[in-house]
């Protein structure tokens, strides 16, 4: 059987990386959401300005998390309709979604703990 083909430099920490930012959409998006309602695409586009550019969500998965997120009841939506402009779907936290926050930001905490005892992952400020 033939090996794999040779990965790309960097690849397999991208891979780690991509995978980090994914689990962590359901935390960044609760978390913005807990400060005031948001619309999607403002979601995306605070996710991305407050971790200088280092985390992006296409619009596809940003959606599709928020519609699963709804579903769980973590969060509710609303149309709001603005002169001049389309009408948008606002979100907000919901009680469920606030405990949901309280025990992601919990095991993250523990996660990142860990990997700096194990790994020495250095948390950066």
């Amino acid at each position: 059987m033939p090996d794999p083909a040779p990965s790309t430099p960097g690849s397999e920490t991208r891979s780690s990386f991509d995978e980090a930012k994914r689990g962590s959409a359901e935390l960044l998006i609760l978390a913005l959401v807990e400060e005031h309602s948001l619309h999607g695409y403002e979601i995306g586009r605070q996710i991305e300005l407050r971790s200088d550019g280092m985390l992006t969500f296409t619009l596809a998965a940003l959606y599709a998390t928020l519609y699963r997120m709804e579903a769980r009841r973590w969060i509710t939506g609303r149309w709001v309709e603005k002169a001049g402009q389309r009408r948008r779907r606002h979100y907000k936290i919901t009680e469920a979604g606030r405990k949901v926050l309280a025990a992601q930001r919990a095991d993250w905490a523990r996660l990142i703990g860990v990997l700096g005892q194990v790994a020495g992952v250095k948390y950066a400020q």
